[in-house]
């Protein structure tokens, strides 16, 4: 189930608990195939970006090389059952020995590195930027008589004041929406639990739950609670399932609650650096799976899920070695972290970083531009996701960034938005971000099946799935056409895409919906097959010169 069911089923039976009656049911449609961004369109149905096509077609028997993708994000599960063979090993590095044998400042860093850990363990939660630049302004400028605020200080002593009033409400809006979801998952655990016991099964159905007798209201309230929730989540999804998402969405909320917008915590003095210095190398470990992979785990499997193993899944990709470099909390990453991050990427032969992550406040914008200035000289495409605030981000910020400080474009790098299978209401996922000038172009990310830690699997949504799908088509260009750079490479995905004259997106945009080639600057949907004919195209002109 992707979230949005989930939230409308958490929605109707809340409803129907409470006795207020849900204004609508859910409609039962047909499943989306777990590869259905895999497919093809013309023989599918289904807007996919035609790479299993390319594989059997145009791509049958070719040689290619191997390119290195680099994932920023909350770690890899490197063991996973369908990563094998697909990890980057840094071949100069021997294993545990304490010793950093290839002299490139990190000890160990046999599959990456990790910048949000340190000797004595891994930071997991963090707080949102908004929340740590509240924290600056407030020790400026709390408990200061305003009548004595400078003139130059009078613009971020207003600041600190409308970030007070945001930051109050916003701990307000969550702590009711942890107290609401998290009430309603221990009453349906509950109810489940007591029945599961009455009923002496370790699995409940819904004809089980009918047949079960009593007199006891609140035992009839169980009953009833459960069937509601049998009806509307449908046959084709498990009670287990759902009981998962809502412990989710419960778990969601309380990390906003207790961590996102929490002044008073600080997890930062695990990595022991020197955080003041924004330029600060060699810090963190070698911990690459840190103690919750789950996204970049999903983002590594998109990409690059072995393709020969009969497992799983597969992967966009068929000849890459996925490099993970942990940046990203459970929370807002660090501007320092992220600079680091694409600077190892880089400098350990990553040709393609994938950042499926992003934030509105870049306090130390001027560190992470000098890396991706770095990367865009060293020849290195930067693929970042859009981000799923349905924001137009020509207009709110969204960072990291293509524009620089001084106004100038980074021309190594592709913003994604996030693509669905189908049309109308199901052609662009209604969280996605998007933008004429700031975003390239969309691809799928909505119900994206891929590798979770564990060797487990699951459907997600978000730009975050839409940016590794990109990465992947890029990769696939890189390995089987390595004449093109990556300037070349991302203007060949984007000249592309696939257009749709004047379909109109409802479900996002002002009232009355925009048009899809409207919402980003190449108008278009990513397609592998197209992208490696117009790339056979262009190195057939370049080999006639």
């Amino acid at each position: 189930m992707t979230n949005h069911v989930i939230k409308y089923l958490i929605y109707s039976i809340f409803c129907a608990s409470a006795a207020i009656p849900a204004y609508s049911q859910l409609k039962a449609t047909d499943p989306i195939p777990n590869d259905w961004f895999l497919r093809d369109p013309a023989s599918d149905f289904l807007q996919g970006i035609s790479a299993e096509k390319s594989y059997k077609t145009l791509l049958k028997d070719r040689p290619s090389r191997t390119i290195t993708v680099a994932v920023i994000d909350t770690g890899v599960d490197i063991d996973h059952e369908d990563l094998q063979g697909v990890i980057w090993t840094n071949a100069d590095e021997i294993p545990d020995n304490g010793i950093d044998d290839d002299n490139n400042g990190y000890i160990d860093d046999v599959h990456g590195w990790n910048f949000i850990g340190g000797k004595d363990g891994n930071v997991n939660e963090d707080t949102n930027e908004f929340t740590r630049n509240y924290v600056r302004l407030k020790k400026q400028f709390e408990g200061v008589d305003e009548k004595k605020i400078s003139k130059r200080d009078k613009a971020a002593y207003e600041e600190y004041l409308k970030a007070k009033e945001k930051l109050e409400k916003l701990i307000a809006k969550n702590t009711e929406q942890y107290e609401l979801y998290n009430n309603l998952y221990q009453n349906v655990s509950q109810s489940v639990d007591t029945l599961k016991i009455l009923l002496m099964t370790d699995e409940l159905t819904q004809e089980l739950v009918e047949s079960f007798q009593s007199r006891e209201p609140n035992l009839l309230f169980a009953k009833g609670f459960v069937l509601n929730i049998f009806r509307n989540i449908g046959p084709e999804n498990s009670l287990e399932e759902f009981l998962s998402e809502l412990k989710e969405t419960s778990d969601h909320f309380g990390q906003i609650v207790n961590y996102s917008y929490n002044e008073n915590f600080d997890p930062r003095s695990i990595v022991g650096d020197n955080y003041n210095d924004p330029y600060e190398k060699g810090y963190g470990n070698n911990d690459v799976k840190g103690p919750d992979p789950m996204h970049g785990t999903h983002v590594a499997g998109i990409i690059a899920a072995n393709r020969k193993n009969n497992l799983g899944i597969n992967g966009v990709a068929d000849n890459v070695k996925i490099m993970s470099v942990r940046a990203v909390p459970n929370g807002d990453e660090r501007d320092k972290d992220v600079a680091n991050a694409i600077l190892y990427a880089v400098d350990n032969g990553a040709q393609i970083i994938n950042m499926s992550f992003g934030k509105s406040i870049s306090p130390e914008k001027e560190v992470v531009d000098k890396a991706v200035k770095y990367a865009e000289q060293k020849g290195v495409l930067l693929i970042h996701a859009a981000g799923n605030d349905s924001e137009n981000i020509d207009l709110e910020k969204n960072y990291p960034s293509r524009y620089y400080a001084d106004g100038t474009e980074a021309k190594n790098w592709i913003e994604v938005g996030a693509s669905s299978w189908g049309a109308d209401s199901d052609f662009v996922g209604s969280f996605s971000n998007y933008g004429k000038k700031a975003v390239d172009l969309f691809a799928p990310g909505v119900q994206i099946y891929s590798t979770l830690p564990g060797n487990n699997y699951k459907k997600m949504d978000g730009t975050s799935a839409a940016s590794p799908v990109t990465a992947g088509v890029a990769a696939v260009i890189m390995s089987y056409y390595p004449e093109f750079s990556a300037t070349e490479v991302k203007e060949i995905i984007r000249n592309s895409t696939r257009k749709f004259d004047n379909l109109k997106i409802e479900s996002v945009g002002s009232k009355g919906g925009i048009e899809f080639n409207q919402m980003s600057s190449s108008g278009g949907l990513i397609n592998l097959y197209q992208a490696i004919l117009l790339a056979q195209e262009l190195k057939t002109k370049k080999q006639v010169k």
